[in-house]
């Protein structure tokens, strides 16, 4: 574990690119670290490194499938920024890395508009409660000025489809080659997007009072030190030397946490929105899994079966043609948590259509660490098919 402490000197905020395939994604956020790093306000960090994890096409073309985490600083803020995995195989990762950003930074290319990918995006951004997207209309430079207006329009169209305010959103327009090739009119475009966020983003309420919780996104092992497990924060306070709950998929497990750590620098505690690795004591590391919680004793229980309102996506926004019976089975998204489970409808519904919403029953092959109100996707297929809420538990 690392010794340096974190500085936690100005707001903390997440965000994350999200877009079409190819359209620049983790180019833009290798520009920003970039800019940034040159100021003295981010370390350097090259697009090879920011897609890692990836597979490579070529040199400068890689599809990004494990999401990517950076830091930069504005003048007012500290931002931890996630490059979303843009290909349509790889939502299932945007629905684990998307949840984790108080706004999102959409880039659209201007040579080419919007695509699929652009739409599925800002959807599951809207399911998964992303507050706010800023728009980075890329790749101006290929692109001819009533083209670039055209796109704009049609992007401030798709936003206001789902409900982000399009005819007020922050669009803001340049080149992430450019900022790369450090040329000033590049540098300046991603200086006005680093505006835009600071000024559009609205600083993030922390829910720091509430018991510790914290979906477990990945584990691993420290030689002589124990097992780690990362994830975002979702609420609480997290202190060294306090006793945690491993909770879901399995046994519950009584833990202490021994070293909390993000980006590399130990912190005395991890609150809600931090991007951390916690240090459990006497852990082994197949006892802990991702989709399992870590939480305050007795603060969440597994569940197997809850009531819950659904909302069935059409298939002109990425959902099924085809409507659905009694005792389907879909794939459930809570958090980190990818489970099994199936649909059971209400008395007298003998089918669901696309475009529905229905009150159901879900039950899960294996307990999840679940509670009232929390919200979960539904998938098939390699594509999501709805998007729901727990109204209550019952099991």
């Amino acid at each position: 574990m690392a010794k340096e402490k974190f500085n936690r000197t100005k707001p903390h905020v997440n965000v994350g690119t999200i877009g079409h395939i190819d359209h620049g994604k983790s180019t833009t956020t290798a520009a920003i670290v970039a800019v940034q790093a040159r100021k003295g306000l981010a370390e350097t960090k090259s697009y090879a490194e920011i897609t890692k994890g990836g597979t490579v096409r070529d040199a400068t073309k890689t599809v990004t499938i494990a999401a990517s985490h950076v830091e930069y600083e504005s003048v007012n803020r500290h931002y931890a920024h996630v490059d979303c995995p843009g290909h349509a195989d790889f939502v299932k990762n945007m629905i684990t890395g998307a949840a984790q950003m108080d706004g999102a930074i959409l880039v659209v290319s201007a040579a080419d508009g919007v695509m699929p990918q652009t739409k599925e995006h800002i959807l599951l951004a809207r399911q998964v409660g992303v507050p706010k997207i800023v728009v980075w209309l890329n790749k101006v430079d290929l692109s001819e000025p009533d083209l670039i207006d055209l796109v704009e329009m049609e992007v401030r169209d798709l936003l206001n489809k789902y409900q982000y305010d399009g005819d007020n959103a922050k669009i803001v327009r340049g080149s992430a080659t450019a900022a790369l090739e450090a040329k000033p009119e590049g540098e300046q475009a991603i200086q006005n997007l680093l505006d835009a966020l600071d000024a559009e983003i609205p600083e993030p309420k922390r829910e720091t009072d509430k018991p510790f919780m914290m979906s477990v996104e990945d584990v691993f092992s420290i030689t002589g030190r124990g097992t780690v497990a990362t994830g975002r924060i979702e609420r609480g306070v997290i202190k060294v030397g306090e006793e945690i709950e491993i909770v879901g998929l399995r046994d519950t497990l009584k833990t202490t946490v021994t070293g909390v750590e993000m980006f590399r620098k130990e912190l005395d505690q991890g609150q809600a929105g931090d991007n951390v690795g916690l240090l459990v004591r006497g852990i082994e590391k197949n006892q802990i899994e991702r989709g399992q919680v870590l939480a305050k004793p007795g603060s969440i229980k597994p569940h197997t079966v809850a009531k819950a309102q659904i909302y069935v996506l059409k298939a002109d926004e990425g959902g099924r043609h085809t409507s659905f019976t009694n005792n389907y089975r879909p794939q459930f998204f809570f958090g980190t948590c990818d489970a099994t489970g199936t649909v059971i409808l209400p008395e007298g519904v003998e089918m669901v259509m696309p475009g529905d919403n229905v009150t159901i029953t879900i039950e899960l092959q294996k307990p999840v660490a679940m509670e009232k109100g929390q919200r979960f996707a539904l998938r098939e297929g390699g594509k999501t098919i709805g998007a729901g809420q727990i109204l209550e538990i019952t099991k």
